[in-house]
Formats: C-alpha cells, sequence, structure tokens
C-alpha cells in the first residue's frame, strides 16, 4: 500500500481526534498525530475480498497476503445499544471494552458522494463529545476547521465546492487496533490506531495511512462520552506514544497492539 500525503493531518480530517484537539487546543495540547514513522502502509496489507468465479451471486472469499502475519491479540468490541437522533451508534456497556467501543465509533467516518467532512464531524461532536466539552465556541472551531478540509478536498478532487465528491471517490478512517493506557471503572484511556484510506474516483489508486491518537473516555449519564478532563490527565501524565505497524506486520504484535474484529 502506498501513502497519503501528510497534509490532511493538519487539516483535521479524522473524526473524534479532529473534536479533542479542538478542545484541548484551547489548553494548547493536540491529540491527533499522524506524523509516524513507519506507519503509512508498510508492511503487509490488509486481507482483501475477492469474489469467486461462480458468477454474480457468488459469495465473495477472504484472500490474505503470503507474507500476512495473524495479529496475536483480537478484540470483539460490543456495538451500541441503539442509535441516537444524529445516526450514531451510542448506548455502550459499561465496560473497558464499551469505552473503547465508544472511542472506535467516534473515530471511524466516511466521507464520500454528498457526505461531507463538516457533517460527519457535527455527527460525531454531538453523539460523543461529553457535556464540557459542549461549548458553542468549540463546536464553531470544529465546524471552521471541517469546511476548509471539505473545500481543499473538493479542490484536490477537481469538483465544486458545492458539488458531491466524483464518483468511486471517498475519505474512510477506520479504527484498527487500539493499547489501554489506563482504565477504572467510570473512565477509560487508550492509544487508537486507525487506517485513513482516500481515493480520488473510479480508477485512482487508494493511498492509505495510519495515525496514532491518544484519547479518554468517562461514564456519564449512563454511557462512555469522550472526556476533555481525563484526556488532558492522560497527556500530562507524559505517556509515551507507542511503536506501530499495521495489521499483518509482525511488528503489529511486537509493539503491544490489539486488532479489532468486527462484532456479529
Amino acid at each position: 500500500m502506498s501513502r497519503t500525503r501528510g497534509t490532511w493531518n493538519s487539516k483535521g480530517m479524522w473524526a473524534a481526534g479532529v473534536v479533542l484537539a479542538g478542545v484541548i487546543g484551547l489548553t494548547t495540547y493536540a491529540v491527533l498525530d499522524g506524523d509516524d514513522d513507519g506507519a503509512r502502509g508498510n508492511g503487509p496489507a490488509k486481507p482483501t475480498a475477492s469474489a469467486s468465479a461462480s458468477g454474480p451471486s457468488a459469495v465473495p472469499t477472504i484472500t490474505t497476503p503470503d507474507d500476512w502475519t495473524e495479529p496475536e491479540r483480537w478484540a470483539a468490541l460490543p456495538r451500541g445499544s441503539k442509535k441516537d437522533s444524529h445516526g450514531s451508534q451510542v448506548g455502550f456497556p459499561h465496560t473497558t471494552e464499551g469505552a473503547v467501543a465508544m472511542m472506535a465509533a467516534a473515530n471511524s467516518t466516511d466521507i464520500e458522494g454528498t457526505k461531507t467532512n463538516v457533517t460527519e464531524q457535527k455527527r460525531l461532536y454531538e453523539s460523543y463529545m461529553g457535556a464540557k466539552g459542549h461549548q458553542p465556541a468549540v463546536g464553531e472551531k470544529i465546524e471552521a476547521k471541517a469546511r476548509q478540509t471539505d473545500r481543499d478536498l473538493h479542490e484536490e478532487m477537481g469538483v465544486g465546492a458545492s458539488q458531491p465528491l466524483p464518483s468511486g471517490a471517498y475519505v474512510r478512517s477506520t479504527v484498527v487496533g487500539y493499547q489501554v493506557i489506563g482504565r477504572s471503572a467510570d473512565e477509560v484511556s487508550v492509544w487508537l490506531a486507525s487506517s485513513v484510506a482516500q481515493k480520488n474516483g473510479e480508477t485512482a489508486k487508494e493511498d492509505v495511512e495510519y495515525t496514532r491518537t491518544l484519547m479518554a473516555a468517562s461514564w456519564e449519564n449512563g454511557d462512555w462520552k469522550l472526556s476533555v478532563d481525563a484526556a488532558v490527565r492522560v497527556i500530562n501524565e507524559g505517556h509515551p506514544k507507542p511503536s506501530f505497524a499495521p495489521p499483518g506486520d509482525p511488528k503489529f504484535n511486537q509493539y503491544g497492539w490489539t486488532a479489532i474484529r468486527s462484532a456479529s
């Protein structure tokens, strides 16, 4: 796999890392950091789906490259029990895995067609930010940054600002692994590793970049929410950013990451 240009990091493309960066930026901290050594598409590719030759109704099968190394640690994170008015999964279990699942959901975006970064960032902010982070100035800052991202993305893909992205074009962020930093009954902090895939059209090559994001969640009013206070505390504790290699690379195991398996 190849890598995207690093400029997307500074444009605020990636989910809750952007939200928390907007909030914690008020205290001079930035949570999102995609400027990783050896974390952009290096190592074996992920398993890919390929259809068999038995006709249109063929069921896709999974193929893995010869140099794929199976992750030693897997987690099937729980789903939220319902969707909120913004279409986001909420109602996660009051467990460490429930907190990680919420933070993974808060870091998953899909921008394509008429769906914009603005709509995705506003959804994540409204669905997952804790009460203290809900401030008008913060929301305005996040929206302004997302609008600039959309303008830059549309310009790069050769379409007008008010037009949908080209057919087959997308930018998708997906959490692929995590490491727990700290946990208690009502607070969990983690490093999340995400793949950010960009494709500029039907025939364009997909570029993939990996990011590592420090996040924290607290239990608020019967659900997990992103916590500014907890994130600042964890940052102040000075936890070093862990090394990373993509799933399938033997170093993914060496560096202590847990891979995420889709829940049934």
